[in-house]
């Protein structure tokens, strides 16, 4: 009774020790496998989107003109699509303001969110298509 209980606990104490995580600072073959990153969604429908949900970039009260579209580039940041959307925009006081640019990020077939581009952002050197 006494062997089974040492060799019990034996294989409980080893057990519990099992792989370390990946970023553990422990030899590669102790590690777990890091796991796949998620597949790809398929490209979204981006003028699609825009011709249904246009006030999700732009408010209804700067009356969006000339709207273009880039196409769908695959969101480095996380999972996801992304393009940009210039439009001919003006003032809640009707004053004309020129173009604004926008990036919207699309998840799940959803403008998820939206941000006016930085310089840092593609856009500039993105080629555009009419909505």
């Amino acid at each position: 009774m006494v062997h089974i209980a040492l060799v019990a606990g034996a294989a409980l104490t080893l057990g519990a020790c099992g792989f370390a995580d990946v970023r553990a600072p422990v030899p590669d073959f102790m590690r777990a496998k890091a796991p796949d990153p998620p597949p790809l969604e398929p490209p979204p429908d981006v003028k699609r989107l825009l011709k249904e949900k246009l006030d999700s970039v732009f408010m209804a009260a700067s009356q969006p003109t000339n709207v273009r579209v880039s196409g769908p580039r695959p969101n480095l940041r996380g999972p996801g699509w992304t393009a940009c959307v210039k439009a001919e925009v003006v003032s809640v006081t009707g004053k004309p303001l020129g173009t604004q640019t926008y990036r919207i990020e699309i998840s799940e077939g959803v403008i998820a969110d939206r941000r006016q581009t930085e310089p840092e952002d593609t856009c500039t050197g993105e080629s555009y298509e009419p909505i």
